[in-house]
């Protein structure tokens, strides 16, 4: 008996896009270097569809007005056809200078015609006619790469390199003081942030308008206006499937529900907003999908006729999303996609083919032709199945042989010693009479009762178009698992990309949720950016994203990267079934003309490299705050030196009524610190409010916010803690969207260095949305944050180790820490050699979790169980020190919190062994 053979070790290999490349983003610790400021962007709306235009149903007058435009437009496109063709007695000068300006009188009688269409109209569209943008930089905080992790867990002890995180060598100098000047490789890009923000950055900062080929917007559905989007963390018993790739995880959360301040109308206004940015960013060629259900679908698919255009419209998709949610009515069990093109002239289109099902009686089924070469009809019991299909029997329907045409010579042709003709004023499709000799010869000649047709085989195309109702996207209890409770099932992204982009085409998602469409970006090798603006979709796509696994579809030119295509080929199993990308299309005049079948492209089937698993590319993690520059004078954000600019003031309001409005700051255990009579301060240089703690004697506490688009600064909280100390408040209250490392290592010290106890409060980024967005009135708007419980030991061979034992969590009710063991947390991350720039994810690890097992399935041969077990626990792999001695530990809390702690080299501890 032979041992059993080893496993063969497969490759592991990234898609990278040499072709492309993006300017430079400053990094987050370059904030306070960075002096690039933009002035905000104006986005007009359509001046066509003022809503104080109206008329009078009942008059005649506007259907005469319609009919005389009609006409115009008619009598001027003749116009143009003439004069555009060289027609008439004009000059060359003259004839352009005519069709120049019968094109401006035909755009102006579009524009006429524009003004009688009805509109959809709501509160608050009335008062603005433009749409003004702040321009805010984005700053990458995390580079990641899956195959740096990867290299580590194999033992690669040294600093790894800059390219591998798809850097550029660029000098320190540079870097800080020339972001947004140079261009740097391409890397794909997970940006936390409001959509209306980062979009508008996109387009002022770093250029991309017109360079989006796909948007796929999955916005919140605008229904039941008062649920709210639970921003929690939680382990869910959950099966392992096909798409997930992070399965049993803790990251299932709610559905994401929006509150918005005036319902429908708030809704409309939040869409059309960001529909007019996004617009901007397509190619010409480009494609938007939106996904929406039935409760709204014709709201917003007026807004996109309003935005795009009502002749841009392409398709409104239907799709299976679920088995069905019992009404009192009729069970629903699917939403829809509105697609649009930005230029449905230039678009670009792909076809796609689903697999036909051969159906006996039915389409190409409704004969067979037996072994013997006679023909029958399928009988009504092999409909039924009662009766099988003879062995060897073909299915096909019969088709027109003759078209309309006349021709002056007889074409009578003789099959099996009738004769037959095309009938008057017809001629046979097939070239008279060798093409026909060729039908006959192949057995393509059906024989009806007084005629002959063609014989159209099944087998001759096995496939159909996808048409717009897809009825196998559904996902539910036993269907594919959702790591988001309103995910989308991957098929219906992957076909938007599939049909309107090619591979190196740049995608974008502003609403990311769980990753899916950066996921389908990433499989399919397209480039992608994908935004959202909570904390917890961030999280759950960083995780997916980092621990898939896909198949490597072989590239036509590996120096191009994706950017130089796919490779299909023509392949059949041992049945003769067609399995490969390239499917012949057998027709008559392939037969006839003795021709190549056409080959038609399966663009969801390119030739896998089944020894090569791939795994994510580079991509960063980036947020929107705007740089000191934007922080002076009226306009300022938050000054460094204490003076509340004017934008600063109007976001201190807007979160003291916040405050107001939910006073629960939460904390672990179900506890909860709740405030009373929240006001601003009297003569106040550095704070934002004062409030009674409730049930603690009325003790006054002072309240610091931070910065509406920024991160809370060490300088802020020293400030605000040694005016609160002066004025004697009982503690101070630090509450923002962000935090700088050494700003939270202060708010620790606080009552040590200043004399007055300090707690952090992360504040839901859903806040950040401006007046349109909800009235949040949960208790789940600000929560307690603490910090890595880190140890750093140094081993007797030299290198380092660091264990995470936990979060320490601040508890201001009780002013003491508690600990949660690192165990229970979600995810932590490690930069061995952290530049205080920007964090590079060397290591990355998901305790108690199967992140890994797509990867661990994929790579079983490369790494034994004890590797995949490493990635799960809370001590890192032995690492050498780096240039900079110094490391990062980065851990994510049960509510997306991300908490940073930084420690030197210097103060690790001796190793058991060292």
């Amino acid at each position: 008996m032979s041992p059993p053979k080893s496993p063969r070790k497969r490759k592991v290999h990234t898609y990278r896009h040499p072709d492309s490349s993006a300017l430079s983003r400053p990094d987050i610790g370059a904030q306070a270097h960075f002096r690039s400021r933009k002035p905000p962007r104006e986005y007009r709306y359509d001046s066509s569809l003022s809503p104080t235009l109206e008329w009078d149903g009942q008059n005649r007058q506007r259907e005469e007005a319609r009919e005389t435009i009609t006409a115009l437009e008619q009598r001027l496109d003749l116009l143009l056809r003439e004069f555009g063709e060289g027609g008439g007695n004009l000059s060359i000068a003259a004839r352009k200078a005519a069709v120049k300006a019968l094109r401006e009188a035909r755009d102006d009688a579009s524009a006429l015609k524009r003004l009688s269409r009805p509109f959809l109209n709501w509160a608050g569209k009335a008062e603005r006619l433009s749409l003004e943008v702040p321009t805010l930089p984005l700053f990458v905080h995390e580079r990641l790469s899956a195959e740096a992790i990867l290299a580590t867990v194999k033992g690669r002890a040294e600093p790894l390199p800059p390219s591998l995180f798809g850097e550029r060598p660029v000098p320190l100098h540079e870097r800080l003081l020339r972001a947004y000047e140079h261009q740097d490789d391409w890397t794909n890009r997970l940006i936390l942030g409001d959509s209306l923000l980062v979009m508008n950055s996109l387009l002022g900062f770093e250029g991309l308008g017109g360079q989006v080929q796909t948007i796929y917007l999955d916005p919140p559905y605008g229904v039941k206006y008062g649920s709210n989007f639970q921003p929690f963390v939680r382990r869910r018993g959950m099966r392992h499937g096909d798409d997930a790739y992070m399965v049993r995880e803790p990251e299932t959360v709610k559905a994401y529900r929006d509150t918005w301040e005036v319902g429908i109308h708030s809704y409309l206004t939040y869409l059309r907003d960001r529909l007019l940015v996004a617009r901007d960013l397509l190619h010409p060629s480009g494609s938007i999908f939106v996904q929406i259900s039935e409760t709204n679908i014709h709201h917003v698919r007026e807004v996109l006729d309003e935005v795009f255009g009502e002749d841009s419209f392409v398709s409104q998709i239907s799709f299976m999303s679920t088995s069905g949610f019992q009404t009192k009515t009729i069970s629903r069990v699917g939403d829809y996609l509105l697609w649009y093109a930005r230029d449905r002239e230039r678009m670009k289109v792909r076809k796609l083919f689903e697999k036909q099902t051969v159906i006996p009686g039915e389409g190409n089924a409704k004969w067979v032709l037996l072994p013997d070469g006679t023909q029958r009809g399928v009988s009504a019991a092999e409909k039924r199945g009662d009766d099988p299909i003879p062995e060897g029997a073909r299915f096909y329907s019969p088709g027109d042989l003759a078209s309309d045409s006349q021709t002056p010579k007889s074409q009578t042709f003789v099959y099996e010693g009738k004769s037959y003709d095309p009938g008057q004023n017809r001629q046979w499709k097939a070239r008279f009479p060798e093409g026909m000799s060729r039908l006959a010869a192949e057995g393509r000649i059906h024989v009806a009762r007084n005629s002959i047709r063609y014989r159209r085989f099944a087998s001759d195309f096995p496939y159909q178009e996808r048409t717009n109702m897809w009825t196998d996207t559904m996902t539910g209890s036993f269907t594919d698992d959702k790591i988001y409770a309103v995910q989308t099932n991957p098929k219906v992204v992957e076909r938007c990309l599939l049909m309107t982009s090619d591979p190196g085409d740049l995608v974008l998602d502003p609403t990311c949720g769980s990753g899916t469409t950066a996921w389908c970006a990433e499989k399919w090798g397209r480039r992608w950016i994908t935004i959202d603006t909570a904390r917890v979709p961030i999280a759950l796509a960083r995780q997916r994203l980092l621990t898939a696994a896909f198949e490597y579809f072989e590239l036509e030119d590996p120096n191009r990267g994706p950017a130089g295509g796919f490779v299909y080929r023509q392949q059949q199993n041992r049945k003769g079934e067609e399995v490969g990308g390239i499917v012949p299309h057998i027709r008559l005049r392939t037969i006839a003309n003795d021709e190549r079948a056409v080959e038609e492209v399966l663009f969801d089937r390119p030739q896998v490299e089944r020894k090569v698993t791939r795994i994510t590319g580079p991509f960063s993690v980036e947020a929107t705050i705007p740089s000191p520059a934007d922080w002076d004078g009226a306009g300022g954000d938050s000054p460094p030196d204490g003076k509340m600019g004017a934008d600063y003031m109007r976001h201190v309001m807007r979160m003291v009524e916040v405050l107001r409005q939910a006073p629960v700051l939460n904390l672990p255990g179900g506890r909860a610190l709740t405030l009373t009579q929240v006001r601003l301060p009297a003569r106040s240089l550095h704070l934002s409010a004062e409030a009674l703690v409730e049930g603690e004697d009325e003790q006054r506490v002072a309240v610091v916010f931070g910065p509406e688009h920024g991160a809370i600064t060490e300088q802020m909280i020293f400030d605000a803690g040694r005016e609160a100390h002066g004025k004697n408040y009982g503690r101070l209250v630090v509450i923002g969207f962000a935090i700088e490392a050494a700003a939270r290592a202060f708010v620790e010290k606080c009552e040590t260095a200043i004399g007055i106890p300090a707690a952090y409060y992360q504040a839901t980024m859903d806040l950040q949305m401006g007046d349109l967005l909800k009235n949040l009135r949960s208790s789940q708007i600000f929560s307690a944050c603490g910090l890595p419980d880190v140890r750093l030991r140094r081993d007797a061979d030299g290198r380092y180790r660091v264990e995470l034992r936990g979060l320490d969590v601040f508890d201001p009710a009780g002013m003491k820490t508690e600990h949660r063991d690192g165990r229970n947390v979600p995810a932590w991350f490690l930069d061995s050699d952290y530049n205080g720039l920007c964090f590079h994810v060397c290591q990355a690890f998901f305790p108690r979790t199967s992140a890994w097992e797509a990867l661990k399935h994929a790579l079983k041969a490369d790494f034994d169980e004890t590797a995949w077990k490493h990635l799960a626990g809370t001590v890192s792999v032995p690492f050498s020190a780096g240039e900079h001695r110094r490391v990062a530990v980065k851990a994510v809390d049960d509510r997306g919190n991300e908490l940073l702690v930084v420690k030197a080299l210097t103060e690790a501890e001796r190793g058991a062994d060292g």
